[in-house]
């Protein structure tokens, strides 16, 4: 399998070792190039010619939003996803609209960017859980699961999986439902083996799907 090629723009130090450190350690992917500043980073992603590039949106010289407006221009073929603390919605249009396919917070970069990178390696769009359980906008692309063919949900099952969704946690369910804990996680469990998901952010984006996460007043 042909690695997918990463560059990576941020300029903490921190957050490159951190990211570094996490993509070396995976088979599937290949970093090709690293900057600090939006100027370097241009002429990096345009030198290497990766498949994605990880742009910090706060960066010294440029805003992160001008960089992949660039990237866009003059490296069409590069999928980017950017890479935020911010974490209001108000953001996310904009962003997508630079031109990136993926907003990825940074306090979720641990756990997501895998996720993210092969998502918008396919083609999708990728939007980290927490903004995406808050933004709930149409976005045709998005990145959803939830079309695997097992089987239509029970009542029960749905119930369990909106309200898992909704951040309730497994006890908070089975209150709720007058049911033991045991039968939330089966019901969750099967509901979540009937529509392909294997996490709880794949559960939010399937709510998204659903409509069962209104976007807030």
């Amino acid at each position: 399998m042909t690695p997918v090629r990463i560059a990576l723009v941020d300029d903490h130090p921190v957050v490159l070792a951190g990211i570094r450190a996490l993509l070396q350690g995976v088979p599937e992917v290949e970093l090709v190039g690293e900057a600090s500043t939006g100027a370097t980073g241009l002429k990096a992603i345009c030198d290497s010619s990766p498949d994605i590039a990880v742009i910090d949106l706060s960066l010294p010289d440029i805003s992160g939003m001008e960089l992949a407006r660039q990237v866009s221009r003059q490296c069409p073929d590069v999928k980017i996803i950017a890479l935020t603390v911010h974490e209001d919605r108000a953001y996310v249009h904009p962003v997508l609209e630079a031109g990136a396919k993926g907003y990825l917070l940074k306090r979720s970069a641990g756990d997501e960017l895998l996720r993210a990178i092969r998502a918008v390696n396919q083609g999708d769009i990728y939007l980290d859980p927490a903004i995406a359980e808050k933004a709930a906008m149409n976005v045709p692309e998005l990145a959803l699961p939830g079309d695997s063919d097992g089987g239509e949900l029970s009542r029960r099952e749905e119930d369990v999986l909106k309200l898992v969704a909704q951040g309730f946690s497994n006890k908070q369910i089975a209150g709720q439902l007058e049911v033991s804990v045991k039968s939330v996680e089966t019901y969750k469990a099967r509901a979540s083996e009937k529509k392909g998901l294997h996490s709880r952010a794949d559960i939010v984006r399937y709510g998204i799907k659903q409509g069962w996460l209104a976007a807030p007043n």
